[in-house]
């Protein structure tokens, strides 16, 4: 592909050569519809298992393709999970795969996380930041969403800033893909509705989203915080 693959536009030091809202918005089509695709349309489920910048490929007109199916799964239409040994890459696991149990919506958890690099040009794990805090995209924007400031950390390109509106709503759409409970995160195919204008992001969202169901006594679901418990390949290395 003539702009090789998303994760060199990300990041960017020159406003002059980063992507303006309106390409950013493409480019987040894309991957949603292409996902929804391999979800919904395929004769097969097909759950890619590894979505990130680096499996992106744009071209020349900045259309994105989803590539690399190394790590994908099969599954047949009238199974709705498979399970597996972990796979991926870290900083991009849903927390789901403690469990080793998973479901398409481990890509909707990777298409928020991307979602949110989009938008705030800058790697999910970013060892250069100088304060620890702000190393994990993540951990910024639960912050940021606990004191309504999205805006704080959406890419500082001028186009950007001049859509508010419509990028705190992207931001709100990321945050519903990422939910640590999956059964509340959106399909794909609904994920492409929301950027269409059809459907509204769900709005009673959980920002810890290290929060997921744990089934107990009686079957009943209670909130567990895993943060604690987490391996290292969710976060990577240092």
């Amino acid at each position: 592909m003539v702009n090789g693959s998303l994760d060199r536009w990300i990041s960017h030091e020159k406003q002059e050569n980063g992507l303006t809202w309106r390409r950013r918005q493409r480019i987040i089509s894309d991957i949603a519809k292409g996902l929804a695709y391999l979800h919904e349309d395929c004769s097969q489920k097909i759950i890619h298992l590894d979505i990130k910048p680096q499996n992106i490929l744009l071209d020349q007109r900045f259309n994105a393709k989803i590539s690399d199916f190394g790590l994908s799964k099969l599954i047949e239409k009238d199974k709705s999970k498979v399970v597996t040994r972990m796979r991926g890459t870290p900083g991009y696991l849903a927390l789901e795969w403690l469990s080793s149990v998973i479901t398409e919506k481990g890509d909707v958890y990777a298409f928020g996380i991307v979602l949110l690099e989009i938008l705030c040009g800058r790697k999910n794990l970013d060892w250069s930041q100088a304060d620890e805090e702000d190393v994990h995209l993540l951990s910024v924007f639960r912050r940021k969403a606990e004191q309504g400031q999205f805006m704080d950390i959406v890419d500082k390109n001028e186009d950007m800033q001049l859509h508010r509106e419509a990028v705190t709503e992207m931001m709100s759409l990321a945050a519903w893909c990422l939910q640590g409970d999956f059964s509340k995160r959106p399909s794909m195919s609904l994920v492409v509705k929301t950027l269409e204008g059809l459907v509204t992001v769900e709005t009673n969202l959980d920002y810890n989203f290290t929060n997921v169901p744990e089934v107990g006594a009686g079957n009943q679901q209670r909130e567990a915080t895993l943060s604690s418990k987490l391996p290292s390949v969710f976060s990577g290395p240092r």
